[in-house]
């Protein structure tokens, strides 16, 4: 139990860790290219749910088995986590459209990362 509990959070942490080096690379993109500012919600999707992928995976290898449970721990903290530090940072922080589809994502990107951590050899 203790090493499941360590391999998730080792999981949200590199997730989380990989969001961010993501996110510096994407506003590096933005501030020295022409890229458009109607990119940035479609590309953090899709950031967060690479990074949860990546964490998932990763924390899931050495658990062999529950990665589905596990997996959607991962994505599901990844989540709570982000949401916490947007709502401190935020005060007019709310439960949009935008949120409900990042915490699907985060979910079903855990659970399938989880998969392929536990199966991998």
């Amino acid at each position: 139990m203790e090493n499941t509990i360590t391999n998730i959070a080792k999981g949200v942490g590199i997730a989380l860790l990989t969001t961010f080096i993501l996110l510096l690379i994407f506003a590096t993109i933005l501030t020295y290219t022409n890229t458009s500012e109607t990119t940035i919600n479609p590309v953090i999707i899709v950031i967060t749910a690479i990074s949860i992928l990546i964490g998932s995976s990763i924390g899931n290898i050495k658990i062999k088995k529950n990665g589905l449970i596990n997996g959607a721990l991962i994505g599901g903290s990844y989540i709570f986590i982000i949401y916490l530090i947007s709502s401190i940072l935020n005060w007019k922080f709310g439960l949009e459209l935008q949120s409900i589809i990042m915490i699907v994502v985060g979910i079903i990107f855990g659970i399938l990362g989880g998969i392929i951590g536990v199966n991998k050899k």
